[in-house]
């Protein structure tokens, strides 16, 4: 952990290690292990947050630092800045842009908000 504060400071710890904790439930939901690309680490994270924190998950998310999809992207690569993760020669930040909003996820989706909307 003391390296990846040198390195990036704009997360909690706690990010790291949720991100390293979605890329295993992300291989759990899988036939077999293989790659994953950025678009599936981002989707396992929404839905592992989902899972974790429920209506609380976009909170959670926030208080460490990671408030869009693409935050999951610098959270990764500074992983693999540090060797804490391996990636493909074509693998790259861009694939976590946009993949999900937020608000969306956390809010506006969330199963007990559409009564209210």
């Amino acid at each position: 952990m003391d390296r990846i504060r040198l390195r990036e400071q704009r997360f909690d710890e706690r990010a790291y290690l949720f991100v390293l904790g979605a890329l295993e439930f992300c291989q759990q939901r899988l036939p077999e292990r293989r790659h994953i690309s950025g678009r599936e680490l981002a989707l396992a994270c929404r839905d592992l947050a989902l899972e974790r924190y429920g209506v609380m998950a976009g909170l959670v998310l926030e208080h460490w630092g990671i408030r869009r999809s693409s935050d999951i992207g610098d959270v990764v690569f500074t992983l693999v800045e540090l060797e804490l993760l391996m990636s493909q020669a074509n693998d790259s930040r861009e694939e976590f842009a946009e993949v999900f909003d937020f608000d969306q996820a956390f809010a506006r989706d969330y199963p007990w908000c559409a009564q209210f909307v």
